[in-house]
């Protein structure tokens, strides 16, 4: 089955900006979450749906890839496959150096950027998004990534050569990685470094390579390391795991995992700093006579009395009941609620009356009556003796025409 585009399936357009983007996500998610559809299968099906479109256009490198190749980036072997991901890393910034290597084909001499590059390398660095729930957000949590990468060959530790044998040096450019030639310029005849097509810049070379890694000198391992998200993170944040990305070359270190944060959105509470926003309805009875009522917070219920002759949205503020400050834990913001008045429906006949005896008695104006209702008010009693005769006879009247009727 064809995957729909990401763009349609956040509703957004493919020139939306990272603000729309994240809007758009947070509406899905909360309309689609689990704790919204329990036992749905295909709102859990849409939900991981908008879950990945998310994380692919949501990150500007795979943004590009999607936008260029569409799905097709982020198959095994697309151009996108890694970006992002955990073979992905961050490419390199093209500078002066890549504007004299279309000239020259190299760096210059000893001193070159070529020559930089074939010392000691540090690795890419790898990047992972994760999403955590709004508590996990708040209180901290501790998670468990899988982490795809290189490592170094377990059967032939590093060399690249097959077991019993060594790399050998390379004849051209004598272990150095480079050759250097004279290159005519406008400038004049200079000397230009470029990388050995014989060992392709690694000094050395293999006759007999490793049947493992066949001579790449590692293999794609997963590694599973446990990260600490600290309490009051934010969405968006991103977390840097030093040391734990691609391995150097040339005896560099490795590089670093940055663990980008997605905060799923909740169904009760929104965050706004450090503060929570709660929406809470109150009955008409609750909110003009005054009540003590359950409020929902990040701890728990908490007990809180409304004023008699609370208004729709009135706000009241539960200290220390937020998101604890990244920077200091102990420390909370506060719980702000908004107050909905719920306005009753489908009243029964006696609370009508009540509301209407309420309102005379407030000395507001009564509803005028409408032609149905006045057709359903009951005729005025009379006394009259001679009238309830009257009445009597005609009762009697249309019972005996009823009779005559039936024995028609």
């Amino acid at each position: 089955m064809a995957k729909k585009d990401y763009y349609e399936v956040l509703g957004v357009s493919k020139d939306a900006d990272e603000k729309e983007i994240k809007k758009a996500f947070r509406k899905k998610a909360m309309e689609f979450h689990p704790d919204r559809n329990p036992d749905n299968k295909e709102a859990e099906a849409k939900f991981k749906e908008v879950n990945e479109a998310y994380e692919h256009i949501s990150d500007p490198q795979k943004r590009a890839a999607y936008d260029r190749f569409g799905h097709a980036a982020f198959e095994q072997g697309g151009p996108g496959a890694g970006a992002g991901g955990f073979g992905g890393g961050f490419g390199g910034f093209g500078g002066f150096e890549d504007i004299f290597e279309g000239i020259f084909g190299g760096g210059f001499g000893a001193t070159g950027s070529r020559q930089r590059r074939n010392g000691p390398q540090k690795g890419e660095d790898i990047r992972y998004r994760m999403n955590i729930t709004f508590e996990e957000a708040a209180f901290g949590v501790e998670k468990e990534i899988n982490i795809t990468r290189e490592e170094e060959c377990s059967e032939c530790h590093g060399s690249g050569a097959k077991q019993g044998t060594s790399a050998k040096t390379c004849p051209v450019c004598h272990g150095s990685g480079q050759v250097q030639k004279q290159v005519r310029t406008p400038f004049g005849t200079m000397m230009s470094s470029t990388v050995c097509g014989n060992c392709n810049g690694t000094g050395e070379v293999i006759d007999e390579k490793c049947t493992k890694c066949r001579g790449r000198k590692t293999e794609t391992v997963k590694v599973k390391k446990a990260v600490k998200i600290p309490a009051g993170i934010d969405d968006g944040s991103t977390l840097r795991i030093a040391g734990e990305g691609q391995p150097g070359s040339k005896g560099g270190p490795r590089g670093d995992v940055y663990l980008t944060i997605n905060v799923l959105p909740h169904k009760l509470f929104e965050r706004d700093g450090n503060n929570v926003w709660l929406e809470i309805p109150v009955s008409f009875t609750q909110a003009a006579l005054g009540a003590e009522i359950e409020v929902p917070t990040l701890d728990g219920k908490v007990k809180y009395k409304v004023s008699e002759g609370t208004q729709t949205g009135t706000i009241f503020r539960i200290k220390n009941k937020g998101i604890p400050y990244i920077s200091n834990p102990d420390k909370r913001g506060d719980q702000m609620v908004r107050v909905t008045v719920e306005t009753p429906k489908n009243l029964t006949q006696r609370q009508r009356q009540i509301l209407e005896e309420f309102a005379e008695a407030i000395g507001e104006t009564k509803k005028p009556e409408t032609a149905d209702r006045k057709k359903k008010k009951k005729p005025e009693v009379k006394t009259d003796s001679k009238k309830e005769e009257n009445s009597g006879k005609k009762e009697k009247s249309f019972f005996k025409k009823m009779k005559d009727s039936l024995k028609d």
